[in-house]
């Protein structure tokens, strides 16, 4: 059976003319985007003229924007998925893990859709904790960006014809193989850098546990501290412990980093340090609130890799908890934290320091350990079983 799926491309903010893409034939037409907007949001975030192949229906928004839908097969789809999200250069085991993965997460919707879960009521004047999910979409199944899977059509993937070709053989070999447990199919999710473990599914999105998303050490072998005790969590964070996503290997990392994402150095350990009036004003821009004077931030509560998903602003006017992780993330920067596993610092002239560890919500697959796990020789049956302990390789 075959799935054809609709991707929401967004471009800024109008398209200004649809062209034939430069690997454009007679017998495979492609077509050139002008101004997609990609990383939006993110410290990333720019304008790219991007190539698809597929079909384009151009649709005219309510506030005078227009939005480009390309429609495709699923496993075309999958091989631009698969060299937007990493390199084409990866390694064979990488690239199949990951078309495994984004297979499993675009497919579960279709095959094995949730029940899905209530948002928490926000009518609580010193709560906040909200999540957001694929459901966010109108008129299209996903979009292009980092909010779903990034698809960047076929601009990366055809750029060396030996690197399209290996990714091809990863999406024949793995052709209609997807993660299933318990007879459904997996909510496969991925992210740059765990920092060393990965995160439950219920502290990054809806209230609900899956027993192959369950937190690991990344490093076979190693145990996995308890990092919900904040004081393990400290130690985690402020030390720079073994793990595959530990790594500074150029050659590793071009496989997993596209040019614009090999701009971040300091992934694994990273700090970001405000001035308070700096982190005040972020606070109020961002979250549309006036706390006053920021005068703390308190860790709530921490999941198994670290990573916060409640935590309290203290204000002179006003104090809130919020979360899940990704709502801290964006609260306390002017694009994204690399994450929500860090800890908090205060020098002599009353600077906030955030020392952090990783990069992404950590929840699945961590996609720079992988790349080091192929790197070793683990098949890409191994890194899966690793990353999603429980769950089974099915083809469907």
């Amino acid at each position: 059976m075959k799935h054809e799926i609709a991707v929401g491309v967004m471009t800024a903010p109008k398209i200004e003319a649809v062209i034939p893409g430069p690997h454009s034939t007679p017998e495979h037409p492609t077509f050139l985007l002008k101004n997609v907007r990609i990383g939006i949001g993110f410290h990333w975030d720019r304008l790219e003229d991007q190539e698809f192949e597929g079909t384009l229906e151009i649709r005219d928004n309510a506030d005078g924007t227009q939005t480009a839908i390309n429609r495709l097969d699923v496993e075309d789809y999958l091989s631009s998925v698969i060299t937007s999200e990493m390199s084409a250069t990866s390694s064979l085991e990488l690239l199949k893990a990951h078309a495994v993965i984004s297979r499993s997460w675009v497919l579960r919707p279709i095959i094995s859709p949730s029940k899905g879960t209530d948002k928490p009521d926000l009518s609580y004047p010193d709560r906040h904790v909200v999540w957001y999910e694929r459901d966010a979409h109108e008129g299209f199944d996903v979009c292009a960006d980092d909010h779903c899977q990034r698809y960047e059509g076929i601009t990366r993937r055809d750029e060396h014809q030996e690197a399209a070709a290996n990714v091809q053989k990863a999406i024949d070999a793995t052709r209609g193989q997807v993660l299933m447990y318990d007879g459904k199919v997996c909510d496969a999710r991925f992210y740059k850098s765990c920092g060393g473990a990965t995160e439950l599914f219920e502290n990054a999105w809806a209230n609900e546990h899956y027993n192959y998303l369950e937190a690991v050490r990344d490093e076979i072998g190693t145990p996995l501290p308890d990092l919900t005790i904040e004081e393990n969590a400290q130690a985690f964070i402020r030390t720079s412990p073994s793990a595959y996503c530990n790594t500074t290997d150029e050659r590793i990392l071009s496989q997993v980093l596209n040019n614009y994402d090999q701009e971040t150095k300091d992934f694994y350990r990273w700090t970001v340090q405000y001035t308070a009036a700096e982190l005040s004003d972020i606070i109020r821009e961002r979250s549309g609130i006036d706390f006053g004077e920021i005068l703390d931030l308190v860790p709530i509560k921490r999941g198994p890799s670290a990573r916060l998903y409640e935590m309290k602003i203290v204000g002179s006017k006003r104090t809130m908890v919020i979360g899940k992780e990704l709502e801290i993330r964006k609260w306390l920067s002017r694009s994204h934290l690399y994450s929500s596993a860090f800890v908090v610092d205060r020098n002599e002239q009353g600077d906030f320091i955030l020392t952090g560890a990783g990069w992404g919500h950590g929840v699945g697959l961590c996609q720079i350990g992988a790349a080091v796990m192929a790197d070793k020789g683990y098949t890409y049956e191994q890194i899966l079983a690793h990353y999603f302990p429980g769950s089974e390789l099915k083809t469907i």
